[in-house]
């Protein structure tokens, strides 16, 4: 079998477009024209890690599969830095106060991925871990 390539060049624009919220106008910003390759004016390369197996299976499986592009601080125009199919990698963007923009998967993507996971196999389950005998427990201490 020959080896799945772990990065895909991905090519996209950012539009906005104004939204009123109870009175107030602000802007949602879309990821829009995304394809393979090099062709927009945004290109980012999507990395595949072995340790984010189960959380792209998880996105496949879901409804609709999504990319999650970090692009910047909310309140400025998006400047994409980073592109993931991890739900997981998306969530710590989030934690670090990032803007995160979201985009369907495309089905070429989907393809790729799972042959990636084919090729790799799904992530161990996790399972609990044995501890050493006695962890855990107050030690009984003798008077």
């Amino acid at each position: 079998m020959s080896p799945i390539s772990s990065s895909r060049s991905l090519s996209f624009d950012v539009t906005g477009e104004p939204l009123a919220i109870k009175g107030f106008t602000t802007t949602r910003w879309r990821i829009v024209d995304l394809v393979s390759g090099l062709a927009g004016p945004w290109t980012l390369d999507l990395q595949l890690y072995m340790t984010e197996r189960a959380a792209y299976r998880f996105n496949l499986t879901s409804t609709t599969p999504r990319l999650f592009v970090r692009a910047g601080e909310a309140g400025a125009r998006p400047v994409p830095a980073s592109i993931t199919a991890s739900q997981d990698v998306a969530a710590g963007w989030l934690d670090g106060e990032h803007r995160v923009l979201e985009v369907d998967m495309p089905l070429a993507i989907q393809a790729w991925i799972e042959a990636y996971l084919a090729h790799h196999g799904e992530a161990p389950a996790e399972g609990r871990k044995k501890k050493r005998k006695g962890a855990g427990r107050a030690r009984e201490i003798g008077a």
